[in-house]
């Protein structure tokens, strides 16, 4: 009976907003157009995320720099680790590209009922060159425009180099740091009750979309649901199954296996990669990586290396890609996609508050799509949860042994082991 109540505290947000999608697809199927009455109480949703987004993209990206303490340099470990890093982040935002390159996870028909449903549209940039649209995504030229949720990006920028500011401001900065920090948990605490109308408008938005798209739309998040499932499950078996080898040979491999369901199974179950931090370096030790190299890349990675978040947010764009029918034959695109993925996983991931409404307005912004959009990211956001946090969490240990490859040598696995057998 406890684990049942542990379970749906945990997993409480997640089954209510999945029920809500349920009922709300039910309701479109049956009342079909009629379902569209019911949209106004999903804009009064939505409005309330638009509304927080410029104070809590600003405040939390500012804070994040400006707390920044100076790390020690642990010179090849950490060299090491932020390479490793970037290595498979990118591996899994290519596996995630391929894995839906072929697959229309979305039956979107009419384009323009789809934009005016939205209440907007894709940017129109086509006469710019690729310099002048850079400059206009990161930028504005006045400060009005930075409090205006079309420009995320410009935002994102500006809360970066006030963060730096205020740490060359130094102690003349701490009256600011304490106002924001008292300011973010505010917003945070906006959010919170915020999310307790989520449930309903969700539905209410879904019950609207159903209604006007048909069966197609739910179909669509049913198929993300599951296609994510299968490609996370073979990740999880395949690439780190390849990685422990790389790492340690067939003794590596052993190790894995023997010491990574304890994490795998504590991520299904809190839906938290921070609460799986003492079992994966737990977990680590045991497999001979060693407590230096454990603490450093696991404490790291649960920040700043998230496997499970950068192939959904290759599923979240390739969903608006297929909605919007936008052609992606395009070797730019291609790279748009690849690198939007990136970059709103990269970035946004060491942001400890709000950084999945961060995370999608990236998104939103840098492939030009209408903010609007925004609780379909949710959505997806919602269905993807449990096996995301699972390769998020399991990818951090691999990480480690791969660090241990390079930190300790090819040996490292029977190294460790002759060193545990000497301490004894």
């Amino acid at each position: 009976m406890k684990k049942f109540v542990n379970f749906l505290k945990n997993y409480k947000t997640m089954l209510l907003l999945i029920l809500a999608m349920i009922i709300g697809a039910i309701a479109g199927l049956i009342f079909k157009e009629d379902a569209t009455i019911v949209k106004p109480l999903g804009d009064l949703f939505l409005n309330l995320m638009f509304v927080i987004i410029v104070p809590l993209v600003f405040l939390t990206i500012a804070l994040a720099v400006a707390k920044v303490k100076h790390p020690k340099r642990l010179g090849k470990i950490m060299i090491s680790t932020v390479v490793i890093f970037l290595i498979t982040s990118v591996i899994a935002v290519v596996i995630g590209f391929a894995c839906t390159y072929f697959v229309d996870l979305v039956d979107a028909g009419d384009n323009a009922v789809i934009r005016e449903l939205f209440d907007g549209s894709q940017a129109d940039d086509a006469d710019l060159n690729f310099l002048e649209r850079t400059v206009q995504l990161i930028s504005v030229d006045d400060f009005t425009g930075l409090l205006s949720k079309e420009n995320v990006i410009a935002l994102l920028v500006c809360a970066l180099i006030v963060g730096f500011a205020m740490r060359m401001s130094k102690e003349k900065a701490e009256p600011l740091l304490k106002v924001m920090e008292s300011a973010h948990s505010v917003v945070f605490n906006f959010i919170k009750i915020t999310m307790y109308y989520a449930p309903i408008g969700i539905g209410c938005y879904f019950a609207s979309y159903v209604g006007t798209f048909g069966a197609s739309i739910a179909t669509g998040f049913l198929k993300v649901a599951i296609l994510y499932a299968v490609v996370a499950l073979a990740y999880y078996v395949i690439m780190y199954s390849l990685y422990a080898f790389i790492a340690g040979g067939v003794k590596g491999l052993k190790v894995w296996w023997q010491n990574i369901l304890p994490s795998t199974f504590t991520a299904l179950a809190t839906c938290s990669s921070a609460a799986c931090i003492p079992i994966n370096i737990d977990s680590a030790k045991k497999m001979n990586v060693s407590e230096d190299v454990a603490d450093t890349t696991i404490s790291l990675a649960t920040n700043l290396h998230q496997d499970g978040s950068m192939i959904g947010s290759v599923f979240k764009i390739m969903f608006l890609v297929c909605l919007f029918g936008t052609n992606i034959a395009d070797p730019g695109t291609t790279f748009q996609i690849l690198l939007t993925a990136l970059v709103a996983s990269v970035l946004i991931s060491a942001v400890p508050i709000g950084g999945g409404t961060i995370s999608e307005m990236v998104i939103i912004s840098m492939m030009g799509y209408p903010v609007a959009a925004l609780p379909v990211l949710t959505m997806i956001a919602t269905v993807i949860d449990a096996p995301a946090t699972a390769l998020n969490a399991v990818g951090d240990t691999s990480c480690s042994l791969l660090v241990s490859r390079v930190v300790d040598g090819k040996d490292w696995v029977s190294g460790q082991e002759e060193k545990s057998k000497r301490k004894k």
